[in-house]
Parts: C-alpha cells; structure tokens; sequence
C-alpha cells in the first residue's frame, strides 16, 4: 500500500472543533454499551493518553497511525476469534470498531496539543486514523500464481438515527474476511478487505472535508491494488430478505442523509469528468453465482435501473437496464453510497484497462434484522439471538459467493 501522504505545513493554532453529527451520537446509552459488552470501551481513553504524551506533530502523527492499525487488527482479531472477547457481546460484531474508532476521531478533532496543532495537520491525522483504523493502508497482498488475490469491502452502520442499535453485515463481512485464505476449485485465495464510511464528502474526490478525512477514499484505496487482484467485491447492505448481484451502477447521487446528515444530490464527483461514462457494469460471474447453493438467503441478479432516457426530461425505471445515451438517475444498487462504490470501483477497473481481466462487482445482502420482539430501537436490546444467527448467516453466504465467483473464473 503506498504510503500515508505527508501533511502540508501548519497554519494558525485553531480552536478546539465541534463533534460531528456522527461523533455526538458516542455518548448514547447503547453505543457505550457495545463498547463495554466487547471491552473496546477502553480504546479511547488509552488513545488519549497515548496523544496527551506526545511533544510534536510527528510524535502525534506516529501514535495515530501506531493506534489506528492496532483497533482495526483488534476488531479484526476479535471476530476472528482470536485473544479474548472482552465481553459477552458476541463474537461477529462490527459494531465495536465503529464506535471506538468514532471515539478516537472525537479525541482529535477537539484535542488542544500543548505544541500547537494546525488545522491541516489536524485534517491530516485525521485522515490517518481513518484510514488505518479501516484496514484501507493494510491491504497485503501475496505475491506470485501460487494464491489468488481477492479485496473484498464493507461499510460502517447506518440510518442510525432510525435506530442507533444498527450493525451492518458488510462490515461484520469485511472484519470475519479480512486476511483470510479459502478453498476454491483452481486452488487457494487470499482475502485482503476493508471498510468505508457512509459519508459523501469521504467518497467525494476532495479533501479535508468535516469528517477530516481525504476524499477520494474508493480510489486512494482500490488504485495500488487492482492491478494485482484476480477479483474484488464491494459490499454492502440492501433489501430485505436477500442477495443481489448488481448489473449495473449509475453516475447519480440521490441526496440521502449519510452518517453525518449531509445530503448530496448531484453527478457522482470523479477525476476527469469529460470524460466520465453514465453507466458502469459488473465483470462478476453473476449467472453463476445465482446459480449456486451459496446459502439460506436467496441471490438474483438485478438488472434494473432508473434513467433519464435520451431526449427525455423525466426518469424511467428500465427491468433490463439501460437505454443508448441515457443519464443515470439510479443503478442496479439505488443511488446511495452501495451504488456509488460500485461505481467509483469498476471506472477505475476500466481506468485502469482491467475491464477484461477483472471480475468485479457490487454485492448487495439482505437487511440485517432484529429478532421478533426486539425491533423497537426505543426498548429494543442491543442484540439477540436471531439477531446473531442472521448476521452469521449473511457473512458466510457473502464468502460463499465470493467462492463461487472465483470457482467460475479459474
């Protein structure tokens, strides 16, 4: 992975900054019990004791890159099933690198360094934690035929507004996958993955936005390691009660509030806009997937799309996809953010001359449900049996899929 960009010079020692919309929501009565129930309730005091040590920026800078890797290797330890739990919250949640990595970042933006701390540099170890706290500077790939290489990404939890309790599978996928090695017909694969925030401004290809973090996250991400990968899958969560493989993804933002409660509603924001295509499809084996018996939850392959059709002012949803000359109004996978990193990945696979060689695509799950009795996010319990067996359901259908997938592209 290439390495964390260097800072631009200080400027003017800034005031403390106000906590994000995403950040305030830490200090609600069921995110500090996720982090008690799985003991990452010690991760952001630990991190400011390790910040308050420092003298200098690059002291700061190394201790945020030191701690950030340590959470993610952490999380993904923790659902791996490997050191202890912390806590009796079980095993297979994403959850608790959410919140602790949200406690961290709160801790930064407000943090007042006795060596003064310019406000680019603040947006830059900003930007540091988030990445190595996602697992995005730690994509290890193996070298030579032997292995196939396989990225596969997830996303935090969501609409948590709606229900501040949410767990996102993608995510839970990404923590149970990451460096892992499965059985396929043609031999061994490697999965190397990492987790995206459900922000616009993070996607967005500019930099120092209010989350802190450098834009053009899928592309920083994604670019060193394409042209080594034989498959990749962006997923994310989606309808209820299934899996879609989605055909096709549109250069269309539709202004859903993301974690931050920004809306965005507008083209999808990518270098070289000139010459920017309307419409990007999956090089995932998507017949042979729905095909195979990848689990309990059944898995199409959607085609369908909204589209503003050439000559036309209104939109139109088209079950088969596309027309010549439209412009996107939504892709197979809506016009969030599932759709637009699905978007942003597959441009770049064709960016990049992949588009033959690639197999890549977007993975949509099934919702993630709460068991019956427990859906009132005002009385609910944070989890419940079901609640497990369905996100240990959809995690391992996703990596069913991903073996799946790579059983037809040998």
């Amino acid at each position: 992975m290439a390495g964390l960009a260097a800072p631009a010079p200080a400027g003017a020692h800034p005031a403390a900054a106000t906590p994000t919309a995403e950040e305030q929501r830490l200090d609600r009565a069921v995110p500090q019990e996720i982090l008690r129930r799985s003991g990452f309730d010690d991760v952001a005091p630990d991190f400011t004791a390790a910040l308050e040590r420092t003298r200098s920026y690059p002291q700061a800078r190394a201790v945020v890159v030191r701690e950030g890797s340590r959470l993610w290797r952490r999380a993904v330890d923790r659902v791996q099933g490997r050191g202890p739990a912390g806590g009796d919250l079980s095993r297979d949640d994403d959850r608790p690198l959410y919140w602790a990595r949200l406690g961290m970042t709160r801790e930064v933006r407000a943090w007042d360094a006795e060596f003064g701390l310019g406000e680019r540099q603040r947006a830059a170890l900003l930007d540091a934690l988030e990445r190595t706290s996602r697992g995005q500077t730690d994509l290890r790939l193996p070298h030579g035929d032997r292995v196939r290489r396989v990225v596969v990404t997830g996303f935090d939890p969501f609409t948590l507004d709606r229900d501040v309790r949410i767990s996102n599978p993608s995510g839970a996928t990404a923590l149970a996958l990451d460096g892992t090695v499965i059985k396929t017909a043609a031999g061994p694969a490697r999965v190397e993955t990492a987790v995206f925030p459900v922000r616009w401004q993070d996607f967005a290809g500019t930099t120092s936005g209010a989350s802190g973090s450098g834009g053009g996250t899928v592309e920083r991400t994604l670019r060193p390691h394409l042209p080594r990968t034989d498959l990749f899958a962006t997923v994310s969560q989606g309808r209820v009660g299934r899996f879609d493989i989605e055909r096709t993804n549109g250069a269309w933002r539709g202004g859903f509030p993301d974690n931050d409660n920004v809306s965005r509603t507008e083209t999808v924001p990518v270098a070289d806009p000139a010459t920017q295509p309307q419409w990007r499809s999956t090089t995932l084996p998507y017949a042979r997937i729905v095909a195979a018996q990848t689990g309990r939850f059944p898995v199409y392959d959607n085609t369908s799309v909204t589209e503003i059709p050439a000559g036309g002012t209104q939109p139109v949803v088209r079950p088969d996809g596309p027309t010549p000359g439209s412009v996107a109004r939504a892709g197979g996978g809506g016009d969030y953010l599932s759709n637009e990193i699905a978007y942003r990945a597959t441009l770049l696979r064709d960016r990049l001359g992949l588009h033959d060689e690639l197999p890549g695509g977007h993975v949509h799950t099934p919702v993630l449900q709460f068991g019956a009795g427990n859906t009132d996010p005002a009385t609910g319990a944070v989890t419940d049996p079901e609640f497990v067996r369905n996100r240990l359901d959809i995690v391992a259908q996703v990596r069913a899929i991903v073996v799946a997938a790579l059983d037809a592209t040998p």
